[in-house]
């Protein structure tokens, strides 16, 4: 990694980022859509009315399960509540196996062993998306098996496709395969669908160098800087070179057992249909502009507009346009929350407008916040004046700033990871991506390595800072939706069973 990148990184940590200016909470009084049953079913049906240039599924699945046995390997040695609750609970979990663990009863430290061990079933390093999350009749699924059966029942395309897209580790890139070998092919026969699956990696040019408390470069044992994954702000890389038109976004570990599928099945429908029915009206005031100033380009005359100090051959300055113009602030601000700040002359005014219009767009799902953990919506301005809808981490939150700890107080919703994401323009060009991050939304976090504390720094997060210029509109979605696998013992909650 060049000396520049490793420069400008350690300055960050420095300087640190800006707090954000929070205009207020997303609630359900302004900025998250409540749908009524019949919207709700107005959307999901144009989910698979539209037409849409590829439909995918993005499954952020990176890195090792070791997070989700935190408590485990603590109790593996000295026991604790988390072992004796696996323990005692072992039979219920769809990993259990008589020829691992034995029969009852089970002692908590060695089938705590058994469980994360390469002697036993190794999950302590292996990723969570080849882990047995459900247990059926007649089979046992993987959490990246409970994706497959959720891609066939709302991401088919035309020609019988379900394509998804799996962001892994290279090192896992064997269990993944394997564990896809499996189901592959058993699936595409009992759903009367084909699956085509590609493997992608986070970028290892996006890693940043880890920094010590004082801000120096962190070094390793062998005295070179260490470096580390920035985040899965990274995977903006990864999603921008997906062809699909239409990309449908959701972690690894939030599945359910197929009994509780068709909620999500529905709700992922309604994002779908609201993010076409939001792309088709931007797309129709887009066409609309360009329409009515290139047929005033096209004029030859220069008649002078008495009162409004403009040439009539100005495009933007003609009734029409500026009739146009009020009626997308109007959208901008009933559907998106977006004010925009005073331009200068028409021209400035419709050309802002256009801009704000002609963005990747994205759908999220927000759940009432029951104190589950999830980046909040809010209502923020930007750099340039205009407010817009966000997920902000609490870390991106000035806790000395009193109106920003209210507003976090007052939030009534949550995002879980939960997108619906069209990345294609009026004209069915791909949007550089890269090209709306805001590259000032990124945190810095409190890691260790080997037991020394360190610095690290994130990028602007996937659904965070990475899509802080789209156009956003969130939808509130059923808690029944969220199911995820944060730690072992949540396989036992009743979605899991």
């Amino acid at each position: 990694m060049d000396n520049t990148k490793i420069n400008a990184e350690l300055e960050r940590f420095k300087k640190g980022f800006p707090w954000l200016d929070i205009v207020a909470p997303a609630t359900p009084e302004r900025g998250i859509e409540v749908l009524t049953p019949e919207a709700a079913a107005r959307a999901e049906a144009y989910s698979d009315e539209a037409d849409v240039a590829g439909r995918c599924k993005f499954v952020p699945a990176s890195g090792a399960a070791s997070r989700m046995f935190k408590d485990i390997f603590a109790g593996a040695d000295s026991e604790n509540d988390a072992v004796r609750k696996l323990a005692s609970e072992l039979e219920k979990f769809a990993f259990y196996e008589p020829e691992v663990f034995g029969t009852a009863p089970y002692d908590p430290c060695t089938t705590a062993h058994k469980l994360l061990d390469d002697s036993g079933l190794g999950y302590g390093k292996k990723p969570k998306g080849v882990l047995k999350f459900h247990r059926y009749p007649e089979e046992v699924r993987t959490a990246i098996a409970e994706h497959f059966v959720e891609g066939q029942a709302y991401m088919r395309n035309a020609d019988g496709a379900v394509k998804l897209i799996v962001t892994i580790s290279p090192e896992h890139r064997e269990l993944f395969e394997a564990a896809v070998a499996e189901i592959k092919e058993k699936y595409e026969k009992r759903y009367g669908v084909r699956y085509e699956v590609e493997f992608t990696y986070q970028d290892k040019a996006t890693d940043t160098v880890a920094a010590t408390p004082d801000n120096k470069p962190f070094l390793k044992e062998d005295g070179t800087p260490l470096f580390r994954p920035a985040g899965h702000g990274a995977l903006i890389h990864n999603l921008g070179k997906v062809d699909e038109e239409l990309v449908s976004i959701k972690n690894i570990d939030n599945v359910c057992t197929e009994s509780m599928q068709p909620t999500t099945y529905k709700w992922k429908k309604v994002l779908m249909g609201r993010a076409l029915e939001l792309r088709d009206k931007i797309f129709d005031y887009l066409y609309t502009f360009e329409q009515l100033t290139e047929l005033r380009k096209n004029l030859s005359d220069f008649m002078f507009i008495p009162g409004n100090n403009v040439y009539q051959d100005d495009p933007f300055a003609t009734p029409e346009v500026q009739e146009l113009c009020n009626e997308v602030e109007v959208f901008l601000h009933d559907e998106l929350c977006i004010d925009m700040p005073p331009a200068k002359d028409c021209r400035d005014r419709a050309e802002a407008l256009i801009a704000k219009l002609n963005r990747p767009i994205r759908v999220c799902g927000m759940v009432r916040n029951e104190g589950e953990p999830g980046g909040g919506p809010f209502i923020v301005r930007g750099a340039d004046g205009s407010t817009s809808l966000q997920i902000l981490e609490s870390v991106q939150i000035n806790p000395d700033d009193p109106a920003a700890v209210a507003a976090l107080k007052s939030a009534t919703h949550f995002n879980p990871v939960d997108l619906v994401c069209i990345l294609r323009d009026y004209k069915g060009e791909k949007f550089n991506l890269l090209e709306h991050v805001d590259e000032e939304a990124g945190f810095i976090s409190s890691k260790s390595y080997e037991g020394r504390p360190l610095k690290a720094l994130e990028l602007p997060g996937l659904w965070n800072g990475a899509m802080s210029d789209w156009n956003t509109l969130f939808v509130e979605v059923p808690i029944e939706t969220f199911n995820p696998v944060k730690t072992v013992l949540d396989l036992l909650r009743p979605a899991h069973q």
